[in-house]
């Protein structure tokens, strides 16, 4: 007799059926109907296909294209397989890899002779097509490791090979079948190829990559797409692409003449007179802020001996991203070993070890804008955004553990505050707790995670959980901004430390006269000036808020009589401390206009015979079509209120 086991839907009702059943006969026992719409299951939270046997008691969801999640999933799996299919059906000769699920769509990687072509990508769009059209059945089964690998070896497939070897002995393998074609698959897929969305998926670019990330192994061709659940969807996805390639801060960094970057110093910046002077009106505006928050700013050093990045636990934990420096002091024959710092937090510990501390001296907010440097390989450099030297707005909270609730307040308070300054009116936030690489006991990482998230509630923050994300020495919140085109940037962050200060001899004096270990905060508001700055480039289009605008006012002359007025208006705004410039150059004025607007100056100023007649300016704003004429006294003080930052406002 068959044993039965009991599943248990969404509505908490049960049924009994006989272990082995699947979720496709699951969902006809229901309705014919769910039948034909089922693509999946949820089994015990985990995404099932429906082939797959149950063979005990579960809690059981039969999803269909309404269920987001599932679904994209789903759709962006098959697809790799059916771009897959498409490839080896065009080029039979090549060969496949992998091709996993991302962010809105999937890759596949493949090991041809001749490279693909962007018209190639048209090609494979139209085979993928048909074999979506074919509707093809999908089916799978497991098969034992020598089987698995006869097939790959009689089929000239050495990558899959190479895969099979490389799960454990004991993790099933399964197999996939779309139509004829075949691939290696952990699953779920759907069950026909027909059930992929024929007008909701679009092939975008080709790429190279190395066989398993090893620069040392083959150099294979990737293609990706991008996929969603309906073409509106799609559509909305390629606009949004359209206009961050116009908000591209790279583009924008060369019309505004920012920065620039060279292979001499890679991931590094060249800042350019209008870059840097962003950079430091963003960084007065912190130094004020942090100022008015009770911090203390330090300064500390760039090289620092091994021997405290071994006892921090970053030399374990975080060498493969730290830039070594060995030293032959005074040519001893013994080279010393330093590095450059990649991040303040123990140097911070060292300011913090200078004279004894007592419970009174809590919390002892210090503060720095610390230059750091950390390894990226070159393929993950982009622009200003990703790069291996950078500046932190860094801070860490020195405090005892009754003080880490009202210190998680005050930042969240202190940084909401800077975010709506500059722009974002809300933030998202995730709980990053304890990663696999990591230091300190359990027991420790218990109470760092208790308390930081005991914090974050009596703050009143909704977050959502990041599991496995938080940094080695301790739990995380990491605050998420949403810029104007609906894209996530990770800036802000707040961990709670118990390791550190251990690890580094930490202590204060407590009430009882005995020695304690303060509990470490670790804070960035902004993060990393650099990415921070390309996030506020791309946010505003190029259309910086006025007060942080490098070029705030260009006076153009509309005739050389007027030249002398230019240069009056000119000095009138540097007077009132707005960042004025004149161009008084033989050029017609729609020229200087089109030239300036390019270079994303918000205001420009003309001013011909009639103006200084009357004393005023014709003034145009950038973005718009329309001028209007105001008085100079008006247009100095309407200026001269806009160039004030907003903390001093």
């Amino acid at each position: 007799m068959a044993q039965t086991i009991s599943l248990t839907f969404p509505d908490g009702n049960s049924r009994d059926y006989d272990a082995g059943v699947t979720p496709a006969e699951v969902a006809a026992s229901i309705a014919t109907s769910l039948a034909k719409k089922a693509i999946s299951a949820t089994v015990n939270g985990q995404h099932w296909d429906l082939q797959w046997p149950i063979e005990d008691d579960a809690s059981i969801a039969i999803n269909t294209m309404k269920d987001e999640a599932p679904a994209l999933e789903l759709i962006r799996h098959d697809l790799a397989h059916i771009m897959a299919r498409a490839v080896q059906e065009i080029w039979p000769d090549t060969q496949v890899t992998i091709g996993p699920v991302i962010n809105n769509g999937w890759y596949y990687d493949f090991d041809r002779k001749d490279p693909f072509t962007p018209e190639d990508l048209a090609v494979i769009e139209k085979k993928m097509k048909e074999i979506i059209n074919k509707r093809d059945e999908v089916r799978t089964e497991v098969w034992d490791r020598d089987r698995a690998i006869r097939h790959y070896e009689d089929n000239g497939e050495p990558y899959k090979v190479e895969l099979i070897n490389s799960i454990p002995g004991d993790e099933p393998l399964r197999m996939y079948w779309h139509g004829d074609w075949q691939d290696l698959c952990r699953g779920p897929h759907l069950q026909n190829t027909g059930q992929v969305p024929g007008d909701s998926w679009k092939l975008m670019s080709i790429a190279g990559a190395y066989w398993r990330g090893d620069s040392d192994r083959a150099m294979l061709q990737r293609i990706y797409g991008v996929a969603f659940q309906n073409k509106e969807q799609l559509r909305a996805h390629l606009n949004m692409l359209e206009e961050a390639a116009k908000r591209d801060h790279r583009k924008l960094g060369r019309e505004m003449d920012l920065y620039h970057m060279q292979e001499e110093a890679p991931g590094q910046v060249f800042w350019h007179p209008n870059g840097w002077l962003i950079y430091t009106q963003l960084q007065d505006y912190m130094r004020r802020k942090q100022r008015a928050g009770g911090y203390v700013e330090v300064n500390t050093p760039q090289v620092v001996d091994r021997k405290l990045w071994e006892a921090s636990g970053h030399w374990e934990k975080y060498q493969d991203h730290m830039f070594i420096v060995e030293v032959d002091e005074e040519h001893a024959r013994e080279k010393t070993v330093n590095a450059l710092k990649p991040m303040n937090c123990p140097c911070h510990v060292q300011v913090y070890n200078q004279g004894l501390k007592s419970y009174r001296d809590l919390p002892l907010r210090m503060a720095e804008f610390g230059s750091c440097n950390r390894y990226e390989p070159s393929g993950a450099l982009h622009g200003i955004m990703r790069v291996r030297g950078f500046t932190q707005d860094d801070g860490h909270i020195f405090c005892t553990e009754d003080q880490i609730e009202s210190e998680t307040k005050r930042f969240i308070n202190f940084l909401s505050s800077v975010y709506e300054d500059l722009g974002f009116a809300s933030f998202k936030v995730k709980f990053s707790d304890r990663p696999e690489k990591r230091a300190g006991s359990d027991e420790v990482w218990d109470k760092a995670e208790a308390a930081l998230m005991s914090a974050t509630e009596a703050a009143g923050l909704e977050f959502e959980l990041n599991p496995g994300e938080g940094a080695f020495y301790g739990p995380k919140l990491e605050f998420v901004l949403t810029d104007a085109i609906g894209r996530d940037w990770q800036c802000g962050t707040h961990q709670v430390d118990f390791v550190l200060p251990e690890r580094l001899d930490a202590t204060y004096i407590g009430a009882d006269g005995e020695k304690h270990r303060p509990v470490m905060l670790h804070r960035a508001t902004l993060g990393s000036f650099e990415r921070f700055i390309g996030i506020l480039i791309e946010e505003h289009a190029g259309k910086l808020p006025f007060w942080l605008a490098p070029r705030q006012v260009v006076v153009a002359a509309i005739v050389s009589d007027a030249d002398d007025y230019v240069h009056e208006v000119v000095e009138a705004l540097r007077a009132a401390g707005v960042r004025a410039e004149a161009d008084i150059r033989n050029e017609k004025i729609n020229y200087k206009v089109r030239e300036h607007s390019l270079g994303k100056v918000p205001v420009i100023l003309a001013c011909g015979g009639r103006e200084v007649e009357e004393r005023t300016v014709s003034v145009r704003r950038l973005g718009e079509k329309k001028t209007s004429v105001t008085g100079l006294d008006d247009i100095v003080s309407e200026l001269q209120a806009a160039a004030t930052p907003p903390d001093l406002r």
